[in-house]
């Protein structure tokens, strides 16, 4: 039975329980939390720079500081990176119950941002390449509250494979979440390398889901994204759900929270959204079907470049899928560099291969 399979099931329990709008701060540590607009998790809103990782081994001499040049793990097929693949995908299927049934693909689509997230193409540190995440500086960022979760999801799945460097492995199961739960096919390629541990970038470079277009807008130029890349990598919202205790925000942004869809953008446009006040002192949207937007979410209907987006995308849900295919695949892949041969790999989903 694939994960998609088992949607219907999931989707029954959300429907009975979203109503009930947001909930109280069980165990919510401080008033003053704020979510990053990837995952609603806890997030310094500064950006506080990084260091530039020198020496790098297995870079030519005549490569330019910082590059990444991608490693394939030594004598490995994309058959051995489908059986990677298949792994993490029945263990989603068998770990189903998590988070009220949605499950754990959303969070780890989220763990694969999170550790792409970081880079800076002013000096190319950060990103997925080293697998830094798998630090303590990192993975305890305030911005990556939650995410531990994840990051024990895929431990099994390392010891099974261990071979396979971090970063590869964080970015493959983004990409398994996706495709089984009906997204797009990405294609993947392999190759990044770990790095030692003050290979980690600086605390602070996730977003902050209080601010509005402009900050969005100027917190994307870090990785170069376009405003259509922009949309089209926050439609990822229509998975999964906030967390209170995690970012200061409560529920989910529609009814189909392990479905990879444009409800985000449909429900953005047409439900009617006040603001109001979180427990955490957060300014959060709520619709009257239990539906919630962050400040960033809310932003892209209001700025003019951006609306043309959301429309657009609500409108064509396969326009949305093929954009975000592209600008995901750029996020995962920023600061590497792949050398000529490097496969490239579109991942058969369990279902495909069953029939």
């Amino acid at each position: 039975m694939s994960f998609a399979r088992i949607v219907n099931k999931r989707a029954i329990y959300l429907l009975g329980g979203v109503a009930a709008g947001t909930v109280g701060a069980a165990g919510l540590a401080s008033s003053d939390v704020r979510g990053s607009f990837f995952n609603g998790n806890n997030n310094n809103p500064k950006y506080n720079g990084g260091r530039w990782w020198k020496g790098l081994a297995g870079t030519s001499a005549a490569a330019a500081p910082g590059l990444r040049v991608a490693e394939v793990e030594k004598g490995k097929t994309p058959e051995d990176f489908q059986q990677v693949y298949n792994a993490i995908a029945k263990k989603l299927i068998d770990d189903d119950e998590y988070d009220g049934y949605i499950g754990y693909g959303p969070v780890l689509l989220r763990l694969s941002w999170h550790a792409s997230g970081t880079w800076d193409k002013n000096d190319n540190s950060g990103g997925s390449y080293g697998g830094t995440y798998r630090f303590p500086k990192e993975t305890n960022d305030p911005s990556n509250k939650g995410l531990q979760n994840a990051k024990a999801f895929l431990e099994p799945i390392y010891e099974q494979f261990p071979w396979i460097s971090h970063g590869d492995l964080y970015t493959l199961g983004g990409v398994t979440a996706l495709q089984e739960m009906q997204g797009p096919k990405v294609p993947w390629r392999p190759g990044r390398v770990d790095l030692p541990e003050d290979a980690t970038p600086e605390n602070g470079r996730l977003p902050d889901a209080e601010q509005g277009a402009d900050y969005v807008r100027n917190f994307f130029q870090r990785f170069g994204f376009t405003d259509q890349e922009v949309v089209a990598l926050i439609g990822a919202h229509a998975l999964g759900k906030t967390h209170m205790a995690n970012s200061g925000y409560e529920g989910p942004w529609g009814a189909a929270t392990n479905t990879f869809s444009n409800e985000f953008f449909v429900n953005l446009l047409n439900e009617q959204w006040k603001a109001e006040k979180t427990e955490a002192g957060n300014t959060q949207y709520n619709s009257p079907s239990g539906f919630m937007m962050m400040p960033t979410d809310f932003s892209l209907r209001e700025d003019n470049e951006y609306s043309k987006y959301v429309k657009k995308y609500a409108e064509d849900q396969g326009a949305f899928f093929e954009d975000f295919k592209n600008a995901y695949k750029k996020l995962i892949e920023n600061g590497i560099e792949f050398p000529e041969g490097t496969p490239t790999i579109v991942f058969k989903t369990l279902d495909e291969q069953e029939q």
